[in-house]
């Protein structure tokens, strides 16, 4: 599968999950450990685990099976390892302390939320 196809794929299960503030960085040329990464946010620990479990078996139905996750008990922050896409799944509060997003667009002049309607 496509690195572009399998961020649909979370894409949409991020909306169907109610995942909140999503954003979508193409970090190729600036790390080896992927091309796409993800970041969104759930509202509760219980909604951050049941958002990355998700995204998990999605990606897996699709035929992309993870090749790890982490966070996946305390549900302040899952990480999941889709290979040429990584997504984060956050309680607000720790997405707001580590910045992720602008730790990885240093060098881009801003970061847009990415949009379901243009899939």
């Amino acid at each position: 599968m496509q690195t572009e196809e399998l961020r649909d794929v979370v894409l949409k299960t991020l909306d169907d999950m109610k995942a909140k503030d999503v954003v979508v960085l193409d970090v190729r040329g600036k790390t080896s450990i992927t091309d796409i990464m993800i970041v969104a946010s759930g509202t509760s620990d219980r909604h951050v685990k049941s958002i990355a479990q998700t995204v998990a078996f999605q990606a897996k139905q699709a035929g992309e099976a993870p090749l790890g996750s982490e966070g996946m008990e305390d549900g302040e922050w899952a990480l999941v390892d889709l290979n040429g896409v990584v997504v984060h799944v956050m309680q607000p509060k720790v997405r707001d302390f580590y910045h992720l997003e602008r730790l990885w667009s240093m060098d881009e002049p801003s970061v847009t939320e990415h949009k379901l309607e243009s899939i």
